[in-house]
């Protein structure tokens, strides 16, 4: 938008002599009209300093193409010193190619002059004029349309050819080095043209030509995922560009990563709720006649300048619904079983990592809160490098039936017996539908946000937690290191867990004291291969023999102390002892 500064109209005034119209629009006679063939014409500037295009000009004859104040100085022959804003030595900064000396001018003007009655009448149901397909030199091969891509030097090396309603049917004519990034852009001059003012970028050269023909300076990628490859330093000297794209998700994530490049200058404009998918200005335009401007204004109007931050009101609105959902059931529930380590924690929320020694009973631990969990129907992804499928159910099914793994393999006759295992069966049924046991070793981030949009989708529940059995066991193949890979995972779990707000229990290994034992006092630095834990970890826990945990004879309940070494948001020390309940696999909570 302009400020109070009327340098532009001055500027304006002193080169045209003219008058306004509606105070927002001069109008004058074009200067540039004789010497392009025209006998006379009009031009316009816009001059609403509110609005998108103030300082653009255009040419009713379209004798040359519309651009802002710079380029009409250099139309004009007026020294650039006299254009308000202008920077000596801009140009300089960015090093102009070498074309080359061949190009495929004459070809262009001859298929120009080969557009058929039927194709012209194509166009113009879209509302494109003749004169627009002139000014854009849109040519006919025979069987093609011919869009000619012309570099900064004002010479065609390329064109792509089109099939007449068949856009997936094209190939590219001329030399191929420009027909790749960065000369593959569609109208590429307007960019020169439009410098400290306003430009489209569209999706498709046919919803550029929509534009050119109200008169707005555009350019043009043939697909959405040249939004993906476009360059934003080209881009630089804009002041706001409006990205326009057909409607749909593919077209709308392409035109998100661009306008992150481009900065705030860009604006998306997005389709209304309403609209049919894969929509373009093009159908548009065909469906709405001559209220195609008004819609298209009303959409330019309604955009807003890209931001990566959500608005204030949305980030409001935002922490209100999760302070809300926060008092509701389904958070309430996110708890462990264990009323101890639930009280230390207030549940189980965030990054949560469990070291413990080899052996010392973590699997069996993280097992009993996750099918704990999933048997209050809350969805659990249970990611188990350690065990296998068959014996995480084999051990469940023994603690929930308090029959060992031999008993349940033997199944000896007996009443009480088998009601308890049938109890047991029904149990491990119902917690099927909200746990699920991968063991994948071939498992990466995108992979692990999959698996829970399909387990929310298949439970109707948002909340999510994931267990990891263990984090020095998932799969490092995409990184040079294990430290490195460790913590780059550690990276995405923090990242899952903001964006989808899913709850983890992380298995840990522990690194071996000087003594070669993991008899150490508990705290952050035994954590083994990652100085991230600290930072990643809303609780960092270690579970260690308690003093009574020693076994004395076999078959004597073992018992190990778990420690919160450090937390976010609550006090460190011991949580809670643990008693196996042998041998059933199962672990009885006491206060330490």
């Amino acid at each position: 938008m302009a400020n109070g500064d009327n340098s532009i109209e001055r500027f304006y005034f002193k080169h045209l002599q003219g008058e306004y119209q509606d105070q927002k629009i001069f109008n004058a006679d074009c200067p540039f009209c004789r010497d392009h063939g025209f006998k006379s014409g009009r031009i316009v500037v816009y001059l609403n300093r509110e609005g998108f295009f103030y300082g653009y000009f255009r040419c009713l004859n379209r004798c040359v193409p519309g651009g802002f104040a710079l380029w009409f100085a250099h139309l004009a022959g007026i020294d650039l010193d006299e254009v308000p804003g202008f920077v000596p030595d801009q140009d300089k900064i960015t090093a102009q190619p070498e074309y080359p000396i061949e190009n495929i001018n004459d070809e262009i003007r001859q298929y120009r002059d080969r557009l058929t009655p039927g194709l012209i009448n194509k166009f113009a149901a879209a509302g494109v004029t003749e004169a627009t397909l002139l000014e854009m030199q849109i040519g006919f091969n025979g069987r093609y349309i011919v869009y000619p891509y012309r570099q900064e030097d004002g010479n065609c090396y390329s064109a792509r050819c089109v099939y007449p309603d068949r856009p997936e049917d094209f190939f590219w004519h001329g030399n191929e080095s420009f027909s790749i990034e960065p000369y593959n852009l569609f109208n590429l001059q307007d960019i020169k043209r439009c410098e400290q003012g306003t430009l489209f970028i569209c999706e498709g050269e046919e919803n550029l030509l929509t534009l050119k023909q109200l008169g707005f300076p555009g350019v043009a990628v043939s697909h959405y995922n040249g939004l993906e490859k476009l360059s934003s330093e080209p881009f630089v000297h804009l002041k706001n560009i409006f990205i326009v794209i057909t409607n749909s998700s593919e077209a709308e994530l392409a035109a998100k990563n661009l306008a992150s490049r481009l900065g705030f200058k860009a604006r998306i404009l997005y389709w209304p709720a309403h609209s049919p998918t894969k929509y373009s200005f093009w159908q548009l335009a065909k469906d709405s006649g001559k209220g195609f401007a008004r819609e298209v204004s009303a959409m330019v109007k309604g955009s807003r300048s890209f931001s990566p931050f959500a608005t204030p009101k949305r980030e409001y609105r935002l922490f209100v619904e999760n302070l809300v959902k926060e008092r509701g059931e389904e958070y309430l529930k996110l708890s462990s079983g264990f009323p101890l380590l639930d009280t230390a924690l207030g549940g189980i929320h965030g990054i949560n990592v469990v070291g413990g020694a080899p052996k010392v009973g973590k699997s069996t631990f993280m097992i009993q809160i996750a099918t704990e969990m999933a048997l209050r129907k809350i969805p659990v992804l249970y990611y188990d490098f350690e065990n296998g499928r068959q014996k995480i159910y084999q051990r469940t099914l023994s603690r929930l039936s308090k029959l060992s793994t031999s008993e349940l393999k033997s199944m000896r006759d007996g009443e009480e017996v088998k009601e308890r295992y049938d109890a047991a069966c029904s149990s491990l049924q119902q917690m099927f539908r909200f746990l699920r046991v991968i063991n994948d070793r071939k498992v990466n981030p995108a992979l692990m946000r999959k698996h829970i949009d399909f387990i929310r989708h298949e439970t109707g529940n948002e909340y999510t937690v994931v267990v990891i059995d263990s984090l020095h066991k998932l799969p490092f193949k995409d990184f040079s290191e294990r430290r490195t890979g460790i913590d780059a995972w550690l990276r995405q779990l923090e990242s899952i867990r903001d964006e989808l707000q899913v709850s983890f229990l992380v298995i840990s290994e522990l690194t071996r004291g000087l003594a070669g034992s993991y008899s150490e006092e508990p705290h952050l630095g035994i954590f083994k291969g990652s100085g991230d834990i600290e930072y990643s970890a809303d609780n960092a826990l270690v579970l260690h023999p308690s003093p009574a945990g020693r076994e004395t004879e076999p078959g004597f309940p073992k018992s190990n102390r778990l420690w919160l070494v450090a937390s976010r948001e609550h006090s460190p020390g011991a949580v809670a002892d643990y008693h196996v309940e042998y041998p059933y696999w199962g672990l009885r909570e006491q206060s330490s």
